[in-house]
C-alpha cells in the first residue's frame, strides 16, 4: 500500500513538472503592485544606490509580455542604459547584472550604495537573462532576532535595496505580538497572563514557535504597536518593488494561562526546551481536533490581512525542534490538514511556507510520518523550505518532499556567529543535482542564515546560483568577485580570495559546524578543536591583503570594503591560533608541564588583546553598536535596561542559567575584552594553581566560579563601548602579522607550541 500511494505522488510529481511547478506557485503569491509603481520604486532604488545624476543615465520598465522573471538590458541611442523585466525584482537584477558586469561594481550587506565618475560613457551591452527559479527566498525565522532585532527602517530600507538587486522575491514578515495581545485581551486573558507569555524582544523568534515563553521580557503594547508599524513599513517597501512576504498563520501555541478560558479544551504542554525552567518553558498546543483550533486560528489570520494585506502565503511552523505528541501518522496527518485547512478557510489561495528543519530529528520524524504530514494537504499547496540543503538536505530522503514544491536553501550560519567558513563546490554542485532530480519538485533556492553579516562571498554566491541555470566557474567567479569589491584588477587580491576558495570555503562533509572556536567558548580542559583546511592558507591570504594596501582605491567605499576583510581575516587568523594554543595548553597540563602551560597562557591572553585591539577598528565589529541600537529602539526610557539586558543576554548566556551558552558567541570588540579574556584569565589562573599545587584541575568548581562571576553577571552589567572604530586596520593587522610572524620563528614558541589542530580533510 505505502509503494502504491508513493508511486500515485510521483506521478502527481511529474505532472506538476509539466505545468511548471513553480510558475504555477509565483503567479498565486505575486504582489498585486501596477506595473507603474513597480517602476517608481524601481527608479527611487536606483537614485538611493547610484545618486540622483548617475540614476538619469538609466531608464526601467516593467513588462508582464516578457518571460517570467526575466529581464533585458540594451544601451540606447540616447547613451542611457535601459532594463526592462518581467517585475520590479527582474529589473533590479538587471540593474545589479550590468553594475558588476559591465562596471566592474557591487554591492553587499555593508555596502548599497555605489559611486560612479562624472564622466563615465556606459558600455554598450545587450543582455538578456531568465531567472532558473522561479522563486529566489531569503530569511529564517532566527535572523529577526539574531541580525534583525534593533532594526529601525533606515535599515530595512537599505537591506530591501539590496535584496532585490540579489534578485530575491520571497521573504517573511513575522511581526505578530499585537495582534495576539489584543486578541488574547478580548479571550479575558489578563494584562499580567499576557506579559507572562511574551518573550524579549532579542528572544521573540522562538517565543513564536513555542519553545520558550516569558524570558527576558515584558514585552508592553507600546513597543509591539511601533513594531507592527515598522513591519507595515517594511511590507510597503518590498511589495512595492514586486517582491512577495509570507505572513504569520497559527501554529497552535498559546499561553498557559488558556487554560483557565478554556478549561475543557484539548491542550497539551510543549516539551521543555533546551532546559528552560519551568517558569519560562512548555507553554500550551492547541490540539487540531479541538474546535478551538479552528477559531483562534480564523480570528488570527483575519488580523494578519486586515493589518498587513496578504500575498496568500503563510508561515506556520508547529513542531520546531519540538516532538509532537503522539509518533501516528494519524496524528500528525491531523495536525497539518488542520493547519492548512484553517489558513484556507480565510484565503481561499492560501500557500503553507514549512521550514523542512524539523524533518532533520530523524528519530521521531520516520519516513511515514513524514509522508503522512506532507501528503495531509493537497499537493502545491506547501512551499516546503529545505532549510540545510548544504549539509543535511532532506528532499532526497523525502523524495521532493512527496511531491510538495520545495526551495533548496543554505542556512550555513548559526546564531550569528562570526568565523571564515562554507563548501562553494557543494552550493555550485548541488542546486544542480537537486534541479536535475527525476520527479523532483524545486522551485527555487534560498539562503537562510540564522544571522547574517558574516561569509558574504557565500551568499553571494548562492543568489547569483539561484539566477543562473548554468554552474559558475568558481576560479574565474572567485578573481572577478575581488575584482569587483576591491575596485582593483590585482593578482595578489585574486590570489588571497583563490586561497580562501581552496581553504575555508572548501568544507565537505556532516560535522555541524556552530561557530563554537575555542577562543569564544567557556574555557575548559575538555575541547576538541579540528579544522578542515590547512592554516597556512590564511596566513598566506592575510598576507597578500597587506600587500595590495597601496593600491586599493579610496573612491567609491571600496578602502573600506578591504578594510572590512582585512580585519575578518585577521580574526579568522587569531582564531585559529588560538585553537593551536588551546590544543598546546591542554597537552601541558596533562603532562603536568607548569613554565609550559605559563608561557602559553600569556601567549593566549596577548592574543585575546590583539584580537581586541583589530575588531575594535573597524564598525562592523563593535559590542557597542549593538547595545546602543537595542537601548535606542526602546520606546521609553525605562525599557532601555532591559533591552541592553536583551542584547547582551543573547550573545553570552542565552538564558536566565546558560541554557544555550555561547551559540550567538559574537568576536566583537568589547565582548572579547570584558567577556572572553576574564573567562580565560579565570581559567588559566586556576589551572595553573592547580598545576603549582599539584592536584587536579577542579572543573566544576570552575564553572560556577565562572557563570557566577563572569557569565550571568554580563548580561546586567550597563557599561557602554564605543559605537565608532578605533585605529586603522592596516596599521593595526600589519603590526599583529609581525609579531606573530616573529613568534613563528622563536625557538621557544615553535617548541612549547608544537602540536597542530587536528586535520580532518574531506574531498568534495
Amino acid at each position: 500500500m505505502h509503494g502504491l500511494r508513493l508511486l500515485l505522488i510521483l506521478l502527481l510529481i511529474q505532472q506538476g513538472r509539466s505545468k511548471d511547478f513553480g510558475a504555477e506557485l509565483l503567479s498565486r503569491i505575486v504582489p498585486e503592485t501596477k506595473p507603474i509603481e513597480q517602476e517608481l520604486a524601481v527608479r527611487e532604488l536606483i537614485e538611493r544606490v547610484l545618486g540622483e545624476r548617475a540614476a538619469n543615465l538609466f531608464e526601467v520598465q516593467v513588462d508582464k509580455s516578457l518571460e517570467l522573471r526575466s529581464y533585458q538590458i540594451e544601451l540606447l541611442t540616447t547613451r542611457k542604459v535601459r532594463i526592462a523585466g518581467w517585475d520590479g525584482v527582474s529589473v533590479c537584477k538587471g540593474l545589479h547584472y550590468y553594475l558588476k558586469y559591465a562596471l566592474h561594481k557591487d554591492v553587499d550587506w555593508f555596502k548599497t550604495q555605489i559611486e560612479l565618475p562624472d564622466n563615465l560613457q556606459l558600455p554598450n551591452i545587450t543582455y538578456r537573462s531568465t531567472s532558473a527559479s522561479a522563486i529566489v527566498y531569503y530569511q529564517n525565522v532566527c535572523t529577526w532576532s539574531y541580525s534583525f532585532a534593533w532594526w529601525n527602517f533606515a535599515q530595512w530600507r537599505r537591506h530591501i535595496d539590496w535584496m532585490a538587486l540579489m534578485g530575491i522575491n520571497l521573504s517573511l514578515a513575522p511581526n505578530q505580538e499585537h495582534i495576539w495581545q489584543q486578541l488574547y485581551q478580548e479571550l479575558g486573558l489578563s494584562a499580567e497572563e499576557i506579559a507572562a507569555h511574551f518573550a524579549g524582544p532579542a528572544f521573540q523568534a522562538w517565543q513564536r514557535m513555542g519553545n520558550i515563553r516569558g524570558w527576558a521580557g515584558p514585552l508592553p503594547p507600546t513597543y509591539t504597536r511601533l513594531q507592527q508599524l515598522l513591519q507595515q513599513q517594511v511590507l510597503q517597501a518590498q511589495r512595492a518593488l514586486g517582491m512577495s512576504v509570507a505572513l504569520p498563520a497559527f501554529a497552535g501555541h498559546v499561553p498557559v494561562a488558556m487554560r483557565r478560558i478554556y478549561p475543557n479544551a484539548s491542550l497539551t504542554a510543549m516539551e521543555r526546551w533546551n532546559h528552560f525552567p519551568s517558569s519560562y518553558c512548555c507553554s500550551l498546543f492547541v490540539e487540531p481536533s479541538d474546535p478551538l483550533f479552528k477559531q483562534l486560528a480564523t480570528l488570527f489570520l483575519q488580523r494578519v490581512q486586515q493589518t498587513y494585506g496578504s500575498n496568500h502565503i503563510y508561515f506556520s511552523d508547529p513542531f520546531n525542534e519540538m516532538r509532537p505528541r503522539l509518533a501516528e501518522p494519524a496524528y500528525v496527518e491531523a495536525t497539518a490538514k488542520a493547519i492548512y485547512e484553517s489558513m484556507h478557510a480565510v484565503d481561499a489561495q492560501a500557500v503553507w511556507l514549512l521550514q523542512g528543519w524539523m524533518f532533520l530529528r530523524t528519530s521521531f520524524w520516520s519516513d511515514a510520518l513524514v509522508q503522512a504530514f506532507l501528503t495531509a494537504v493537497p499537493l502545491g499547496n506547501i512551499l516546503a523550505l529545505d532549510l540545510q540543503s548544504e549539509q543535511f538536505p532532506q528532499y532526497q530522503r523525502t523524495y521532493s518532499y512527496y511531491g510538495q514544491p520545495f526551495v533548496w536553501c543554505m542556512l550555513h550560519n548559526f546564531g550569528g556567529t562570526l568565523g571564515m567558513f562554507g563548501s562553494v563546490e557543494i552550493i555550485n554542485k548541488g542546486i544542480t543535482a537537486a534541479r536535475r532530480l527525476p520527479h523532483g519538485s524545486m522551485v527555487g533556492v534560498g539562503i537562510t542564515p540564522e544571522g547574517i553579516g558574516q561569509n558574504y562571498v557565500l551568499y553571494a554566491l548562492t543568489l547569483e546560483r539561484a539566477w543562473s541555470d548554468a554552474e559558475l566557474q568558481l576560479v574565474d567567479w572567485f578573481n572577478y568577485y575581488a575584482w569587483t569589491r576591491y575596485g582593483v584588477n590585482d593578482t595578489r587580491l585574486a590570489q588571497a580570495w583563490q586561497l580562501l576558495r581552496g581553504s575555508v570555503y572548501s568544507y565537505y562533509g556532516l560535522e555541524r559546524m556552530r561557530g563554537k572556536y575555542a577562543i569564544n567558548r567557556r574555557p575548559s580542559l575538555g575541547q576538541t578543536p579540528w579544522t578542515w583546511y590547512n592554516s597556512s592558507s590564511i596566513e598566506q591570504a592575510w598576507q597578500l591583503l597587506l600587500s595590495a594596501n597601496a593600491i586599493i582605491p579610496l573612491e567609491d567605499d571600496k578602502y573600506a570594503m578591504y578594510a572590512h576583510d582585512l580585519v575578518d581575516i585577521t580574526r579568522q587568523f587569531l582564531q585559529q591560533s588560538a585553537d593551536q594554543l588551546y590544543v598546546n595548553l591542554k597537552s601541558a597540563y596533562r603532562k603536568k608541564q607548569l613554565q609550559r602551560f605559563e608561557y602559553l597562557g600569556s601567549k593566549l591572553l596577548l592574543l585575546l588583546d590583539d584580537l581586541e585591539l583589530i575588531l575594535a577598528s573597524s564598525s562592523h565589529f563593535l559590542l557597542g553598536s549593538w547595545l546602543q541600537s537595542s537601548k535606542q529602539l526602546a520606546p521609553t526610557s525605562q525599557l532601555r535596561a532591559n533591552f541592553e539586558f536583551n542584547a547582551r543576554n543573547q550573545i553570552t548566556a542565552w538564558g536566565p542559567d546558560g541554557q544555550i551558552l555561547d551559540y550567538a558567541s559574537k568576536q566583537w570588540s568589547g565582548l572579547v575584552a570584558d567577556y572572553y579574556k576574564p573567562r580565560w584569565q579565570l581559567f588559566l589562573d586556576a589551572v595553573t594553581l592547580a598545576l603549582q599545587s599539584q592536584r587536579s584541575f577542579n572543573a566544576t568548581d570552575y564553572k560556577l566560579r565562572v557563570a557566577k562571576e563572569i557569565e550571568l553577571p554580563f548580561s546586567y552589567e550597563t557599561k557602554e563601548y564605543p559605537t565608532h572604530s578605533i585605529g586603522d586596520s592596516w596599521y593595526i593587522s600589519q603590526q599583529i602579522y609581525a609579531r606573530w610572524l616573529d613568534f613563528s620563528k622563536d625557538t621557544q614558541f615553535l617548541h612549547y607550541n608544537c602540536l597542530p589542530v587536528n586535520i580532518r580533510y574531506t574531498e568534495f
